[in-house]
């Protein structure tokens, strides 16, 4: 039977479980945390086996291994996307490095805010020009969840905040057109916006 102290640790590991994974599919880590997910699985399997009688702890077991098969289902549909070329960070970075890196890149403000959007590599929106389509919002929650960031955000706040830095831009630079595009930075998805043409 578990004891607290137990689950204390079962706890920690999920959660290192948890940003091995991000670290992974971020690409800021070599190799999957199989290891450490063989620890999880053994300690799951091993308690799961054991009567608890004592309620709480019964119902805090029962919430940390609902919360590692909810992690483990998304890893795995992660690494399936991974497996068939479909993974969106996967395209989003080759789109990066087929665009080269000449841009005179202009970040937009607020981008890296919880909540503030940002626009994908393989989709443009003009300044002034109206939406950015559900490719860029798509491809936004994609960046996102891949950076462990909250991946709420709806297509009417990201419209809000990809006209107030139309605005901005705008003001600062004229007429001039520009394209936005989704960038991983320091771990968060932010919004670039860059010339066009």
């Amino acid at each position: 039977m578990p004891d607290e102290e137990e689950l204390r640790v079962l706890d920690a590991k999920l959660k290192q479980l948890k940003l091995d994974y991000d670290r992974y599919f971020l690409g800021s880590r070599p190799r999957e945390p199989v290891v450490l997910r063989g620890e999880v699985e053994k300690l799951v399997a091993l308690y799961s086996n054991q009567a608890i009688p004592n309620a709480g702890l019964r119902f805090r077991f029962s919430s940390l291994c609902s919360r590692y098969q909810a992690q483990k289902r998304s890893w795995l549909e992660t690494l399936r996307q991974i497996e068939q070329g479909t993974y969106s960070r996967h395209r989003f970075r080759a789109n990066l490095h087929e665009r080269g890196r000449g841009e005179d890149g202009v970040e937009t403000a607020g981008a890296s805010q919880p909540g503030a959007p940002a626009a994908p590599a393989a989709s443009t929106a003009r300044a002034g020009a109206p939406g950015g389509g559900d490719t860029l919002y798509e491809e936004y929650r994609a960046a996102r969840r891949s950076c462990g960031q909250d991946d709420s955000v709806t297509p009417a706040a990201l419209e809000r905040v990809l006209a107030q830095q139309r605005e901005q831009l705008r003001q600062k630079f004229g007429d001039a057109q520009f394209k936005f595009r989704v960038v991983v930075e320091e771990g968060r998805a932010k919004i670039k916006a860059s010339r066009a043409g």
